[in-house]
């Protein structure tokens, strides 16, 4: 039985209009779409595929296989497809090289219009370092000309931005789809919960289809989390724990160092201390192109410099997706429990860690959300462009919130805010916190910059309209995606 599908209509309208100028146009058209693992991007192109009741080829690259297996598999797959009218007009014996094997294809394609799927293309690519070139040529002189719709999909963020890049063969021949996850509001839409509960549900499962389906509707997350306690093998643990399989397969030191990161380190010292090993500290000259290496490249990880009118330090790193970061900091603690048969006291390592790790994880979220917000126009400081946060080398103050007119050093500081996503309300005290650390970020100033408040709890009455330019709660926040 099909799972269910969760969201994703945007991004089907999306290819659907590429298959209906294949149908109209009676010419090729070629769409690379990216996006980190177990976003689904396998499963938006597998419905598409079914509604769309076009004769198609789903193929799935295996990591490791050479490019002879992967040549095989290749035309196993096509012959087994609804590709071809006839499954005799296969060759019987697979082609040994890819060229062939392009060939082959196009030669089965029929003349109504059809969808052939490539997943998993950075592995094709590490099998065979012909293989661009060979899909490329393919695409020039065999398959472009037909009304086939050819979907590349990939995992490795950096590689599928390769394929398409001005110096590789493919360049200007597909167009580029990021399938990021689902937003705070199509996962409250998914799971019909009030905002609060979205944009928990959305921390705890990163936006990811995969941990959705299984989410029953109308469930808070603490109460999901507690359900799937009982069950080791539950998407919330396995769904992060295969994707930090696939990037990191061994214990080498980019995994130390992503750990440590996800344990809650966040600056450059801190990350070296608890990644390095009994001589000592993981030596700078190692770290710094490691946690290069996962921001710009692997994009597991995000790094955030304090934003004001003057260049400062340190940088802090986190998990770029809030689900690993759950994974690292509790649930795979609580999967050894789970294990063990022990679901109560799995629960409690969560519980335990889950304000903590709650009021950190939806940091980054709100900032993209006044981001949005402010693009929209219907914001008090429709300059702003960007949103990030301030803090000095001793972190106090450090301040959650600041909107300015582009990073990292601003040009025009326009607001300084705080958050707090507590089950208490905003009161006076932090208010005083706030104005006084706005008061330091260099390029603040106080009777042009404003204050923006985001609570979960709402305010006391002692905050009033007046002190604050700007007051949101859960459903501004999740307000700023369409659902």
């Amino acid at each position: 039985m099909p799972t269910r599908f969760v969201g994703r209509e945007t991004e089907l309208a999306l290819l659907r209009k590429r298959l209906d100028r294949v149908t109209t146009d009676g010419a090729g058209a070629a769409v690379a779409i990216r996006g980190r693992r177990q976003v689904g991007k396998s499963r938006l192109v597998q419905e598409l595929c079914d509604r769309a009741n076009r004769p198609y080829v789903f193929f799935t690259a295996t990591k490791g296989a050479s490019p002879v297996e992967g040549i095989a598999d290749f035309m196993t797959e096509l012959g087994e497809s609804s590709l071809p009218s006839d499954s005799e007009l296969v060759p019987r014996t697979a082609p040994t090289n890819w060229p062939d094997a392009f060939r082959a294809l196009a030669a089965l394609l029929p003349n109504s219009p059809s969808i052939v799927v490539l997943d998993e293309l950075p592995w094709l690519a590490e099998q065979d370092p012909v293989f661009d070139g060979a899909l490329q040529t393919a695409w020039d002189r065999l398959l472009s000309s037909r009304p086939v719709l050819l979907i590349l999909l990939g995992s490795d963020l950096h590689m599928m931005e390769r394929l398409t890049a001005y110096d590789r063969p493919f360049y200007g021949r597909a167009d580029s789809l990021v399938l990021g996850p689902l937003n705070p509001a199509e996962t409250g839409a998914a799971l019909g919960l009030d905002a609060a509960d979205a944009i928990d549900a959305h921390l705890v499962s990163g936006g990811l289809p995969g941990i959705l389906r299984a989410w029953p509707h109308g469930t808070p997350a603490l109460d999901f989390i507690r359900s799937e306690c009982a069950d080791p093998a539950s998407p919330l643990f396995g769904v992060p724990e295969a994707a930090l399989m696939a990037e990191f397969p061994a214990p080498d030191q980019a995994r130390r160092v992503l750990e440590a990161v996800g344990s809650g380190d966040r600056t450059h010292a801190n990350i070296a201390a608890t990644a390095g090993s009994q001589s000592g500290a993981l030596p700078s000259g190692i770290l710094s192109p490691l946690l290069r290496r996962l921001t710009e490249e692997k994009r597991v990880l995000a790094s955030d410099v304090p934003l004001s009118t003057k260049p400062g330090k340190p940088a802090l790193y986190r998990v770029a997706d809030s689900n690993l970061r759950l994974y690292l900091a509790a649930m795979r603690s609580a999967q050894e429990l789970s294990r063990r048969g022990r679901p109560e006291a799995a629960y409690r390592v969560v519980e335990r860690r889950w304000a903590t790790w709650r009021g950190r994880a939806v940091e980054p979220l709100i900032r993209e959300a006044l981001e949005l917000t402010a693009a929209s126009g219907e914001f008090p400081w429709p300059d702003t462009e960007v949103v990030g946060g301030w803090w000095n080398r001793q972190f106090a103050p450090e301040v959650d919130l600041v909107g300015a007119d582009r990073a990292p050093v601003a040009g025009t500081v326009f607001f300084a805010g705080s958050v707090k996503w507590l089950t208490t309300p905003f009161d006076q005290g932090d208010l005083t916190t706030l104005t006084r650390g706005a008061a330091d970020i260099p390029g603040f100033e106080g009777d042009a910059a404003g204050l923006v408040v985001v609570s979960l709890s709402g305010t006391t009455a002692a905050v009033t309209a007046g002190q604050v330019g700007l007051l949101w709660g859960p459903q501004d926040v999740v307000s700023a995606w369409p659902s």
